[in-house]
């Protein structure tokens, strides 16, 4: 059986935060290992809470001091390819959700076309469709 969606939003009691952010670190830390190991790439981690006093850095600040310098002498338009801010994340996301629900749409619209012309093909009485677009989105030559 899976686990059910998790509703991202803060914890409200400090304690409880705490503790699923110690949780939630070392398991970022487990997949950021394991991660290196079978894909062979180079990775780092700068984490910071504003209940600890130093950032914790993953796997040691020289390690990540090198993988920094790597990324920072690729050149700039490699380096910004994938590089988002939270808009343009954001403006990403919602545009290719209406996509999505476009396309939704448009599938709905042909189904409910399909349903319409089969209660027609079976007799039922057509006066009860109120507008004529239905109709004329049946394309007929």
């Amino acid at each position: 059986m899976g686990r059910r969606r998790v509703q991202h939003e803060l914890i409200s009691k400090e304690s409880v935060r705490k503790v699923t952010f110690k949780k939630r670190r070392a398991g970022l830390k487990k997949k950021l290992s394991e991660l290196t190991t079978l894909c062979g790439v180079t990775a780092c981690a700068i984490i910071c809470a504003s209940f600890d006093h130093q950032p914790e850095i993953w796997p040691s600040p020289a390690e990540a001091a090198r993988v920094l310098d790597k990324f920072n002498n690729f050149p700039i338009k490699r380096r910004g390819k994938y590089m988002m801010d939270q808009n343009t994340f954001l403006s990403k996301k919602i545009s290719n959700l209406f996509e999505r629900m476009r396309k939704e749409r448009k599938k709905n619209r042909g189904l409910e076309m399909d349903l319409m012309f089969t209660q027609c093909l079976a007799g039922k009485d057509m006066n009860n469709f109120d507008c004529l677009e239905d109709l004329k989105d049946l394309d007929i030559c």
